[in-house]
């Protein structure tokens, strides 16, 4: 473990461990103590949870979607409000995308060009332009803590002459969007994000470009799109070594718990993530011994919580296999919150053990535990 002395004003550094950090970043609506998880709020909602079970679980921070808010009720609406952190009753941290996820996403909704992005919206069709320029202006109208620029994210495999051009657009657009922040309000942050897919070269390139342009922060942006996770995690190692150490940085879109510990002894800060609420909706419960499927028959008789050393608010895997076969919206419920809590338990877990230099040890009881796997209740005899 090394103490770190690295503080830039909005993102501390505490300690290290090998190249996994842990640190905080102070922003306008409080301490985001990293490794960070950031639950999706797309809709200024995290799915099947309320505001304050977010909180409870451990929470610093949550994500919010520029491109779904500017449709719906739209942004302009959210600042007569009072802000996005008002509207949605979430008085802490928030980080907005700025929509370039929907770049790839909506292709079919979508035209792109060096100006930006015109989008036919999946809500009723009208025509929406997405400029960087705009992207800033609509997460300035939520009061966003942290931004991000607009760029261009592609699925993998692809072509090398497409992964270039998709880069030099992000990279031109990252400029544009640090320009139309200039003017944000004090103590908010704007992230570059890296692209390149699974070229290194072009990563070095652009994360090289993006540093001399300076931000708050630096996203590695453009994976968890269709690569191997080998590739992916050459592509965190090889990005993340080039970006500067006192500033945080974040992976796009990953994780699972497995995906988020290697990532993290790579020495990256913050995720964000469907996974936990998305799989809690469709029945599948994140544990410290693998995923539980409680759609199975197997749980149909079984007393126990989902972690018998844990608990989960004294719920059985019987109760909740009976929710998530009835179809019951309060099995969707309490599995999201039981993942999300679990996701939050395991960044705590990384922070403590990066703290005092134990983070291998951690990592290895952790993976160690997903390998055992979910243990069925002994028969009676």
């Amino acid at each position: 473990m090394g103490e770190a002395m690295v503080d830039a004003g909005f993102f501390h550094l505490v300690a290290t461990d090998g190249a996994a950090r842990c640190g905080a970043l102070t922003t306008p609506h409080g301490i985001v103590r990293t490794p960070a998880f950031m639950p999706v709020g797309t809709q200024a909602t995290v799915k099947g949870m309320r505001p304050e079970e977010v909180r409870a679980c451990g929470t610093d921070i949550v994500l919010a979607n520029t491109y779904h808010l500017m449709l719906r009720p739209g942004a302009e609406r959210i600042a007569a409000l009072g802000g996005l952190h008002r509207f949605m009753n979430w008085p802490y941290p928030i980080l907005t995308d700025s929509g370039g996820f929907q770049v790839m996403s909506l292709a079919q909704l979508r035209k792109l060009a060096p100006r930006g992005v015109t989008f036919r919206s999946h809500l009723d069709g009208a025509l929406v332009e997405l400029t960087p320029e705009r992207a800033i202006e609509i997460q300035g109208l939520l009061g966003a803590d942290i931004s991000m620029q607009l760029d261009e994210c592609i699925k993998l495999p692809a072509d090398p002459a497409e992964l270039e051009r998709a880069m030099r657009l992000s990279l031109d657009w990252a400029e544009r969007s640090k320009r139309a922040f200039a003017g944000a309000a004090a103590g908010r942050a704007l992230f570059g994000i890296v692209q390149g897919g699974d070229d290194l070269a072009l990563r070095r390139e652009s994360a090289r470009a993006l540093v001399d342009l300076g931000f708050d922060g630096y996203a590695i942006g453009g994976l968890a799109v269709g690569e191997p996770q080998e590739t992916m995690l050459t592509v965190v190692e090889e990005t993340a070594s080039r970006l500067p150490p006192e500033r945080p940085r974040y992976l796009m879109g990953v994780g699972t718990p497995e995906d988020m510990l290697e990532a993290v002894a790579r020495g990256v800060d913050m995720f964000d993530c469907v996974l936990p609420t998305r799989n809690g909706r469709h029945g599948v419960a994140f544990t410290r011994y693998g995923p539980i499927n409680l759609k199975n028959a197997r749980h149909a008789e079984d007393p126990r919580p989902l972690d018998p050393d844990a608990g989960n608010g004294g719920y059985s895997r019987a109760y909740l296999h009976h929710l998530v076969k009835a179809n019951e919206m309060l099995g969707a419920m309490l599995l999201s919150q039981a993942n999300i809590c679990y996701y939050q338990a395991l960044m705590q877990g990384m922070r403590a053990a990066i703290a005092t230099g134990e983070f291998e040890d951690f990592r290895r009881s952790t993976q160690e535990g997903w390998r055992r796997g979910d243990i069925a209740p002994a028969t009676a005899g």
